[in-house]
């Protein structure tokens, strides 16, 4: 079975209200924001868009340690950019049932919020899983 998650190091540089995020091991994939949490969450679409595009097998994500021997990622970071970790959740695009078991209260509280955003509890437990393994979280509007 073909591991369904990848995490790629990613480059973050900006300034407040424009952040950028480029993946060397990526040619071409590019993600902006406006916060850095935006960039990041952008980010996370991006890599998961560029996968499923179809461009053949994916690059093998490289290490920090090779990484910090590129020289193009050398020069990005004496320029201030940052190295971040990004996810790559591939869709396996076939649903899979789970039997999970929650605090009764905590599962009336998912099916409040779920029925608050127009989801079902499979959609807010799935939107909420993404967020939390791409360590970003939307804000409300």
């Amino acid at each position: 079975m073909e591991d369904m998650t990848t995490r790629y190091i990613a480059l973050l540089d900006g300034k407040r209200g424009a952040y950028g995020v480029a993946f060397p091991d990526l040619p071409g994939c590019t993600a902006m924001g406006r916060t850095m949490d935006e960039a990041l969450r952008n980010a996370a679409e991006a890599v998961s868009e560029w996968a499923g595009i179809g461009r053949g097998p994916l690059p093998r994500a490289r290490s920090l340690e090779a990484l910090l021997q590129d020289p193009a990622v050398k020069d990005a970071l004496l320029e201030g950019a940052s190295l971040v970790v990004v996810p790559l959740i591939r869709d396996a695009n076939r649903p899979a049932k789970a039997n999970i078991s929650l605090d009764a209260g905590l599962l009336e509280a998912i099916d409040d919020a779920a029925r608050a955003h127009g989801l079902t509890r499979s959609a807010f437990l799935a939107t909420a899983a993404r967020e939390k393994i791409a360590g970003t979280r939307k804000e409300p509007a």
